[in-house]
């Protein structure tokens, strides 16, 4: 796991002289759901996939900006699920944007994630990381060309932070009603439009309540389960937060039937959690 931890932390480096040098123009091509790609997710898919054709243990990379699953080692292990830049349209704004990484071993599903990564490109570099095995994620910050570990994650019971994914006028009503409840209770809203900045503030900002729900024009959500919903599910919960779907399912008890499946879901500390299921009926 070192070695994969060690080239997710140059892959950070690297992408993040990229963020601040590279063109930020559209590229001439879609990625797998059909988005148009910025040059700087096509560079940053390029970063990745060059350095772990280092890692041997790594059998296969699926990414969001791959159509399909891309052998590297055939006697590897683990499979990597990655978003090379998740919220790239933000950069050319000057809003934070990150990478996400999740480690499978064995079939790519929830059960058999035991690692994952993300890394928050702002005006400081942090990765937040965490296996299996340990407690509490833990928090690594770049300092002087290394990244050095700050702190463990910890979410409290209950948060004051609300970070409401999806178009409004596509909500249903509940989930609309539930969102307004949350603010006539004095809940903030924090919603850059970025994925990994939205929830690593929750996270580090004492917990609340981040939702991508199912809408009118995307019932399964936006979210793609391998390289975006799993890793990061893993990580609320081992902060001591929970990470659910709009059936109150753990997000890591899915098992995606394709590689770029979405879902609706929800992450918080339990106090938020426990009020979405409550509005949600589950």
């Amino acid at each position: 796991m070192q070695s994969i931890f060690e080239a997710i932390k140059d892959c950070a480096k690297a992408i993040d002289i990229a963020i601040k040098n590279e063109d930020l123009g559209f590229a001439k091509s879609s990625n797998a759901s059909g988005e148009d790609q910025l040059k700087l997710d096509v560079k940053s898919d390029r970063i990745v996939e060059e350095r772990f054709k280092e890692v041997d243990v790594i059998k296969n990379l699926i990414s969001e900006e791959k159509e399909d699953i891309l052998e590297l080692h055939p006697q590897g292990i683990y499979t990597l699920c990655y978003d090379p830049l998740d919220g790239s349209s933000l950069a050319d704004v000057n809003l934070s944007v990150g990478s996400i990484f999740g480690i499978y071993k064995g079939t790519p599903e929830g059960k058999n994630l035991i690692a994952s990564a993300y890394v928050v490109y702002g005006p400081r570099v942090e990765i937040g990381f965490v296996t299996q095995e340990d407690v509490r994620p833990a928090l690594f910050r770049l300092s002087e060309g290394k990244f050095k570990k700050i702190s463990s994650i910890e979410l409290k019971t209950k948060g004051k932070l609300c970070a409401p994914g999806g178009t409004q006028q596509h909500w249903s009503s509940i989930h609309k009603g539930f969102i307004d409840s949350l603010f006539a209770n004095g809940y903030r809203l924090r919603y850059s439009g970025g994925m990994v900045p939205d929830l690593h503030q929750i996270l580090l900002k004492g917990g609340g309540l981040f939702s991508y729900p199912g809408t009118t024009d995307k019932p399964q959500g936006k979210l793609r389960q391998l390289f975006e919903v799993l890793p990061f599910a893993l990580i609320y919960e081992k902060a001591g937060g929970e990470a659910i779907n709009d059936k109150g399912e753990r997000l890591l008890a899915l098992k995606p039937k394709h590689i770029h499946d979405t879902t609706p879901c929800f992450f918080g500390s339990k106090s938020e959690i426990e009020a979405l299921k409550s509005a949600y009926g589950v």
